[in-house]
């Protein structure tokens, strides 16, 4: 019956040092205990070797050990599965930021009415980004990378392919990627 941590951030910039701290208090590296961390975003599991290599490694009578669900998923939906698959194979699940057990009654209702809470926040999160877009459009921004010519300067390039000038030449007096002369041609 080990103590299994799994630690994750979403980038390459984030740090794990405080959940691994977390982790391995509750005793994940225990002379049966391991810590599985990754620096993967939480959107796809088929993304996360690390989570992966954790789930082959827990036995029945194991716990899982995480410091907050949304290490885990992202939505309701895939808690869930993960909840079932864990169930599935005997093993528990501490989340310890949150106080879950879900060894317990109490435990699995809190788990199951934080994973609907938490999707329903990012769910208002992505809708307030869609209109926050849509408002700035109104407004007229723009998105994206500023155009590397200006009209004139794009209608003079044309002319000058039309008139023979090599796409090494045109590079040279636009300052411009052969991927990008091409690309502003065929506009």
């Amino acid at each position: 019956m080990a103590k299994i941590g799994y630690a994750r951030v979403s980038s390459t910039g984030q740090s794990l040092e405080i959940q691994l701290s977390k982790l391995t208090a509750y005793g994940c590296t225990e002379p049966d205990g391991e810590i599985f961390q990754e620096k993967k975003s939480g959107t796809n599991t088929d993304n996360r070797p690390e989570w992966q290599s954790c789930l082959r490694h827990l036995r029945k009578g194991d716990t899982l050990v995480i410091t907050k669900l949304d290490r885990l998923a992202r939505s309701t939906f895939h808690l869930t599965q993960i909840a079932k698959e864990l169930e599935t194979k005997g093993v528990e699940l501490v989340v310890l930021d949150q106080n879950i057990d879900t060894s317990t009654n109490e435990g699995r209702l809190l788990f199951n009415m934080l994973a609907s809470i938490a999707e329903f926040e990012n769910d208002i999160r992505r809708q307030r980004q869609t209109d926050g877009v849509a408002k700035a459009r109104d407004n007229g921004v723009k998105f994206g990378a500023k155009a590397k010519l200006s009209d004139q300067q794009l209608s003079e390039m044309k002319q000058k392919r039309a008139d023979g000038v090599l796409i090494k030449d045109i590079m040279s007096d636009y300052g411009l990627s052969k991927a990008s002369v091409y690309r502003l041609l065929a506009e």
